[in-house]
C-alpha cells in the first residue's frame, strides 16, 4: 500500500521540473523565450505553494478514494491540455492547476502512509524518500527525457506523464475502500480570499524575478506596477490573517527564533542549489556537448543527492545536532563552488566534472531534509502546518531569486567583462594580430576568398570573446556563492543555540511541503 501510495507522488514530482529538462527544446516547441518556460515551473510551484493550506479542507471533505481519483483525472486532463496545445498563454493557467492538484496529491498520499506509520522513525524515514524524489527530480527528468526529447517533439513528455499515472489509478480505482482519515468537514467558509491573495503574490514574485533583467526592472511600468502590488497584498494578507479566527498562515510561527534561522539556511541553500544550472550552461554553451551527454554525466550528481539523503536520515535518526549536519552539507557546497571557480575554463576534459557534481549532490542531499524537519520542529505542533506552508514558501522564493540573481549577473558581468576585453583587444596588439592573421590563413587555404575570411576571422574573434564572457561571469557567480556560503557556516559553527531544537516530526497528521 506504501509503495501505491509513494508512486501516486511520482508522475507530479516529473512533471514539476519537466519543461526544465531541455528549455531550448520546450522555448522552440511553444514558440516562446527561456523565460517563458522557467515562468511555466514557476507557475506550477506558485499553484503548489499558494494550495497547500487550503487543500486540506477538500482533504476533510473528500473520502481518500474519490479525492484521488477527482485530483488524478483532473491532472491526467491538465497534462492532456499540455500534450495538445503549442501555445504558451495556455498552458501558463494549466501549469498552476497542475501545481494546486500536485499539492492535493501529495498531501493525500503522504498523509495517507502517515496515518499508518505509528513510530517517528517511519514519518522521517517517509519524510526522506519523498524529498529524496523531490530533489533528484531534474537530474532524473534530463536523464530520462534526453532522448525521447532528441528523437520526438517536446509534447511527448507530457503523453509520457498521462501513462504514467494510470497504473495508480487504475489500482486505486479496484482496490481502495472509501476510508476517511479525518470526520467529513463540509466546504463552507472555505479562506479562498486568503488563497487567491497569497497566490497573487506567489506568481508576481516568479513573475518579477524571472522578467525583471528583460524589462530592466522598475524602470518598466509592469515590474514596478508588480511590486506595487506585492506590496498592498502582502499588506492585505498579514491584516487579515492577524484579525481571522481561523487564519490560512498562522503568523505566530515567526516568533520563534530558530524557525526564522531555518528558513534562512533553506533560503541559502536553495540559492547555491540553483547555480548548478550554469554549470550545465557551461557544458553546453563552452564544451559543446549534447543534453544526452549532460544528463549522463549528472548520474553523478543524482548519486550524490541519493547518498546525501541516505546519511541524512541516518543522522536524524540518531539523533545528531543540527550542526553535525548542516556543517558537512555547506561544506561539501563549498567545495563544489570552489572546485567549480578553479575548473571553467575555454577547453576542458568533462572528466574533471564528476566528483564536483557528486559533492553538490552530497551537500544538497545532507541539508535538504533536516532543514525542513528542523523549521517545522522549532514550532509547537498545533501551528506545524503553518510553519511547513512557509517552508515551501521560502523554497519557492529561493527558487526564483536564483533566477533573478544569476539573469542579473549575466548580464551585468558578461558586459563587464566584455567591455574590460575591448580595452585590451585592438589591431595593433601582438595577441590580436597573430590570431587573426592564423585564422585568415586556415580559412583561405580551404577555399574562402580572402575578403570574406578576414570578414569570417573577426567573427570568430567576438566568438571567441563571447566564450571567455561566459566563463569569466560562471567564475564570478561562483566567488560570490563561496562567499555566500562561508558566511553560512560561520553562521551555523559560532551559534551553538540552534541545537536546542530536537529533530522529530511530532504529528502523525502532518504531510510535508
Amino acid at each position: 500500500v506504501k509503495i501505491i501510495l509513494f508512486s501516486m507522488t511520482l508522475p507530479g514530482i516529473i512533471i514539476f521540473f519537466l519543461p526544465l529538462t531541455n528549455i531550448n527544446a520546450a522555448a522552440g516547441y511553444y514558440g516562446s523565450e527561456p523565460a517563458d518556460i522557467q515562468f511555466s515551473v514557476a507557475l506550477f510551484y506558485a499553484g503548489y505553494v499558494g494550495f497547500y493550506c487550503l487543500e486540506r479542507r477538500f482533504f476533510s471533505f473528500l473520502a481518500a478514494k474519490e479525492y484521488f481519483l477527482i485530483f488524478t483525472t483532473l491532472q491526467i486532463v491538465a497534462c492532456l491540455i499540455c500534450y495538445f496545445t503549442r501555445e504558451v498563454y495556455v498552458l501558463f493557467p494549466v501549469r498552476f492547476l497542475q501545481g494546486m492538484l500536485f499539492a492535493g496529491n501529495v498531501n493525500l498520499s503522504l498523509t495517507l502512509i502517515f496515518t499508518r506509520l505509528s513510530s517517528e522513525r517511519g514519518r522521517e524515514i517517509s519524510f526522506s524518500v519523498f524529498f529524496g524524489i523531490l530533489i533528484c527530480a531534474l537530474p532524473f527528468n534530463n536523464l530520462i527525457t534526453a532522448d525521447l526529447i532528441d528523437s520526438y517533439n517536446f509534447n511527448i513528455v507530457y503523453k509520457t506523464a498521462i501513462f504514467s499515472y494510470l497504473p495508480g489509478l487504475i489500482f486505486l480505482t479496484l482496490a481502495m475502500t472509501n476510508y476517511r482519515p479525518n470526520v467529513r468537514f463540509h466546504l463552507y467558509k472555505l479562506d479562498w480570499q486568503s488563497f487567491a491573495v497569497f497566490s497573487t503574490i506567489l506568481v508576481l514574485v516568479g513573475y518579477i524575478t524571472i522578467f525583471g533583467q528583460e524589462y530592466y526592472w522598475l524602470e518598466d511600468n509592469r515590474i514596478l506596477g508588480s511590486v506595487a502590488m506585492i506590496i498592498v497584498l502582502a499588506g492585505i494578507s498579514i491584516f487579515r490573517q492577524n484579525s481571522i479566527k481561523r487564519p490560512y498562515i498562522d503568523l505566530r510561527i515567526f516568533k520563534y527564533r530558530n524557525f526564522k534561522v531555518g528558513l534562512l539556511i533553506l533560503f541559502v541553500m536553495y540559492i547555491c542549489r540553483f547555480a548548478s544550472g550554469i554549470t550545465n550552461s557551461y557544458f553546453a554553451t563552452e564544451l559543446h556537448l549534447d543534453p544526452f551527454y549532460i544528463s549522463y554525466i549528472n548520474i553523478f550528481n543524482l548519486s550524490g543527492l541519493i547518498i546525501g539523503v541516505i546519511i541524512a536520515c541516518c543522522m536524524v535518526l540518531q539523533k545528531k545536532k543540527i550542526q553535525y549536519v548542516w556543517a558537512p552539507g555547506f561544506l561539501m557546497l563549498l567545495l563544489f563552488h570552489a572546485l567549480m571557480y578553479y575548473s571553467f575554463d575555454v577547453q576542458a576534459n568533462e572528466f574533471n566534472y564528476y566528483i564536483p557534481l557528486f559533492l553538490q549532490g552530497l551537500g544538497v542531499g545532507l541539508i535538504m531534509v533536516p532543514t525542513i524537519i528542523f523549521i517545522i520542529s522549532s514550532v509547537p505542533a498545533s501551528i506545524g502546518p503553518s510553519a511547513a506552508a512557509i517552508a515551501l514558501a521560502i523554497r519557492y522564493f529561493g527558487f526564483c531569486a536564483s533566477i533573478a540573481l544569476i539573469n542579473f549577473f549575466e548580464l551585468f558581468e558578461k558586459s563587464r567583462h566584455y567591455n574590460a576585453f575591448q580595452d585590451h583587444v585592438t589591431a595593433i596588439d601582438p595577441f590580436v594580430k597573430d590570431f587573426l592573421h592564423k585564422q585568415t590563413a586556415k580559412l583561405t587555404a580551404k577555399g574562402m576568398l580572402e575578403d570574406q575570411a578576414v570578414k569570417a576571422s573577426n567573427k570568430l574573434l567576438v566568438g571567441r570573446l563571447n566564450v571567455q564572457d561566459h566563463v569569466r561571469f560562471a567564475m564570478d557567480y561562483y566567488e560570490m556563492m563561496i562567499w555566500l556560503l562561508a558566511g553560512t557556516l560561520l553562521l551555523i559553527l559560532l551559534f551553538p543555540y540552534l541545537n536546542r531544537t530536537a529533530l522529530y516530526l511530532k504529528s502523525r497528521r502532518l504531510s510535508p511541503a
